[in-house]
């Protein structure tokens, strides 16, 4: 098989594109012939080590595929199901083996491109939305990177929810995206909290804020009082440490900093999640952008173009 692998951390040259001996699934675990593989900025943190893993390792964190064999223990997937999962490493690759428990079964119908577009991201925005803070009809909430993969999903889904959509964008293409997405207002970057205050008055409820050191200040002031604070990601780099009391001060303020793993805890939460989400998109409630689709040799050019902001949308390594 062929696949991308890591064997030191660093800048986008160091994803090479090898040969490797096939692998075989162990128990508990299914080997899939991969279709699609999404490409994300938890891929980039891997690769520059920002989040360490052992050495060598193949990247990706998303994908769908065939299921071509089985290990020991596997019941509920046989060979030929349609599957994706999100959370699992290894998918830069034309096979991979995946545990059984974060497999995924896929909607009759549901190409595996959509799925390998939507999984990571869209289990993202579900329990962001969903669990970090409740959206409920009414509220108003700021979503920013509103054209990337993540913010396009959560910007939906707030919608889906009933609130007041505010996006931030960085150019009057990607506000074009956001809008079209269901975002009610779509701003630049700069100034962003005080335009927040005008719309809002008191603030919005929560931020979604996936940027991270750019974003962060302007973040806390923009929510009301009592409002949340999810930072699920840091596109511009890691927050500097700064002092609790400035929740205090902005009036008795959350601030959480979730990941996906806590909230796909259990097979049963993941299929719960993944089930409605799948769902969504097989009946075209819920819109996915696919914007980019690379070959898996060029993996360095698709981590260039995203780590550039170059891209709306998703992008996906194709085998």
């Amino acid at each position: 098989m062929r696949a991308i692998v890591v064997s030191t951390p660093g800048d986008s040259s160091v994803l090479e594109y090898v040969e490797r001996p096939d692998p075989a699934p162990g128990p508990g675990e299914v080997l899939v012939q991969v279709a699609a593989s999404g490409v994300n900025f938890i891929d980039v943190y891997h690769r520059q080590g920002r989040y360490p893993l052992p050495l060598p390792f193949v990247p990706g964190s998303e994908g769908a595929g065939t299921v071509i064999a089985t290990g020991e223990g596997v019941t509920d997937l046989v060979v030929g199901d349609a599957v994706g999962w999100a959370n699992a490493l290894g998918g830069y690759a034309t096979r991979a083996v995946i545990p059984a428990d974060l497999a995924v079964p896929l909607p009759r119908g549901l190409s595996p491109e959509l799925a390998a577009a939507v999984l990571l991201q869209g289990l993202t925005a579900h329990y962001l939305t969903h669990s970090v803070y409740a959206v409920r009809p009414g509220d108003d909430v700021l979503v920013h990177a509103a054209a990337g993969g993540v913010g396009l999903l959560l910007t939906q889904m707030a919608k889906l929810l009933g609130a007041r959509v505010i996006g931030t964008v960085s150019s009057e293409a990607k506000e074009k995206l956001a809008r079209e997405a269901g975002a009610d207002e779509v701003l630049r970057y700069e100034n962003f909290s005080e335009a927040v205050r005008e719309i809002t008055g008191a603030g919005v409820h929560v931020v979604y804020d996936g940027v991270g050191a750019s974003t962060f200040d302007g973040s806390l002031a923009s929510l009301r009082p009592r409002g949340m604070m999810a930072l699920y990601g840091a596109a511009s780099g890691p927050v500097p440490p700064f002092d609790p009391q400035r929740l205090d001060v902005g009036g008795s303020l959350f601030l959480t900093r979730p990941t996906l793993g806590h909230y796909v805890a259990t097979r049963e939460e993941l299929l719960g999640r993944a089930g409605e989400l799948l769902g969504w998109v097989a009946s075209g409630a819920l819109k996915v952008h696919i914007t980019g689709r690379y070959p898996l040799a060029e993996a360095r050019r698709a981590h260039d173009d995203l780590e550039a902001r170059r891209t709306t949308g998703k992008l996906l390594l194709i085998p």
